[in-house]
């Protein structure tokens, strides 16, 4: 992609790999525009379309976040596109979620995929990484009562850092045609258990981290009663969690490499960065 402008909006632009991500393409001479709710360059609400035009002028690629903590919402992004591939977007770099081929139909993951391949307008590259290791050190998977608890049957995932997420998408969106049409699957260099997880944080902060892996049912039951997620994003749930407990997690492979330069981060290491996450307030 060449002339003018060179910019990149970045939905999703204050979260954990979006936020990562505008800082990376600013240091290569990539402008980016940050876009989210509260605290980003400008506004951007899925639900507020009067949001959309003014966070799409002069841009002319596109990190594309979907609604969260939502499994229907084919129609918001076609509509998003469509506005965007009118207003100059030549190039989208979509966030996917590994395995989105096997994806429950009633998840909008593989209708949003399959919207983009059909679009002649514009280019795109898809990313479908593996589950993030930041989510021990936040609250998705808080160690409570010395306990992280997920069900996974005892299944492993090849967690990958948000960091190299947004090192391959990064890539992606400064060499558009080089990456055009290209799907990548970020995933962290080991395939670890939770248990497996928690002894590494536990070596790392001496504070002694055990895995309670209960039944997912009463996980998921207990997610929603809480009010942590709508009912209907049980399917997804299920999903990710038991693509991990039927042994079909997330395994290593060399995309992070490839697309980089650099090999993925380990758990070890990320756990050692991130020790106060897991020791703060103790």
């Amino acid at each position: 992609m060449t002339g003018s402008p060179q910019t990149a909006l970045i939905l999703g632009g204050t979260g954990r790999t979006g936020s990562l991500l505008a800082k990376k393409l600013t240091e290569r001479g990539l402008g980016a525009r940050t876009a989210a709710r509260n605290g980003a360059d400008v506004p951007f609400d899925w639900d507020n379309p009067t949001t959309h035009p003014d966070a799409l002028t002069g841009v002319d690629r596109l990190y594309l976040v979907t609604p969260v903590m939502r499994v229907t919402y084919a129609g918001q992004v076609a509509a998003f596109l469509d506005l965007a591939e009118a207003a100059g977007v030549r190039h989208v770099t979509y966030l996917s979620t590994y395995g989105a081929d096997q994806a429950p139909p009633q998840v909008d993951i593989k209708a949003a995929e399959a919207d983009l391949a059909a679009r002649s307008g514009i280019t795109h590259s898809v990313l479908r990484p593996s589950w993030v290791m930041q989510n021990f050190a936040d609250a998705h998977l808080p160690v409570i009562d010395g306990a992280i608890t997920v069900p996974t049957g005892g299944g492993r995932e090849a967690f990958v850092d948000a960091d190299d997420i947004a090192a391959v998408a990064a890539e992606t969106l400064l060499a558009p045609t080089a990456h055009a049409g290209a799907h990548y699957a970020p995933t962290g260099p080991q395939a670890l258990t939770v248990a497996e997880v928690a002894a590494t944080i536990t070596a790392v902060t001496g504070r002694t981290v055990a895995h309670h892996d209960l039944d997912p049912e009463v996980w998921i039951e207990g997610a929603i009663a809480a009010g942590l997620v709508p009912a209907d994003y049980a399917v997804m749930l299920r999903w990710l969690t038991g693509a991990i407990s039927s042994g079909n997690g997330s395994t290593p492979n060399d995309d992070v490499e490839k697309v980089t330069g650099r090999p993925p981060t380990a758990f070890l290491d990320f756990a050692r960065r991130n020790a106060h996450a897991w020791t703060a307030g103790r």
